[in-house]
């Protein structure tokens, strides 16, 4: 009767480990993955209307940015926004502002990819010079924007259409890539 009792408790102990363990392998251990997981795919904050400023030491140059709407992922420190704009302000320079439908913007701002509706606006008055495309990437730290994709320029009474630019900021060059066609109107 002693051993049929300390088999009795000896597989009531397997039994009770076996559920143990089904309860954490079940239980605990999704819990633990889907949060690691989603701490990557949400945003770690949300601002929505902002607007800012960013100046040198100097303050020769000066950036102003604003978005509808900015979301920020721990997972490749990549932020986006929704609704963005660019203003650069440079002593002696014209103005370039630059607006699109969204941004995805790298680290510290480094590279700026624009996409939708993108619009950029270079001078004022007489002398200003409008571009439109789908896609722009924005080096700040250069002064530099290009695309590979389909531009439209527009300058007093002259269209320009071309595939792909590399527009200095600095010096105001730009170089159109292919497929490039001029017209007046």
């Amino acid at each position: 009767m002693f051993n049929h009792l300390r088999s009795s408790v000896l597989l009531i102990m397997l039994v009770l480990i076996a559920l143990l363990t089904f309860w954490v392998t079940n239980a605990v251990v999704p819990i633990i993955t889907s949060q690691g997981n989603d701490m990557h795919q949400k945003p770690d904050y949300i601002i929505e209307n902002l607007s800012g400023i960013r100046a040198n030491h100097e303050s020769t140059v000066q950036r102003n940015f604003s978005a509808k709407k900015l979301l920020h992922y721990l997972d490749g420190d990549v932020t986006y926004m929704e609704k963005p704009y660019f203003a650069n302000i440079e002593i002696q320079k014209p103005i370039m502002r630059v607006k699109a439908d969204k941004a995805r913007l790298s680290g510290e701002g480094e590279n700026v990819y624009l996409t939708g509706n993108v619009k950029v606006l270079r001078g004022e008055d007489s002398e200003k010079i409008t571009m439109m495309t789908s896609y722009l990437h924005l080096i700040p730290g250069e002064n530099i924007a290009k695309t590979n994709k389909t531009v439209v320029f527009s300058r007093k009474n002259t269209t320009i259409n071309a595939v792909g630019l590399e527009l200095d900021n600095h010096t105001g060059i730009v170089q159109l890539l292919s497929r490039v066609r001029a017209s007046d109107y």
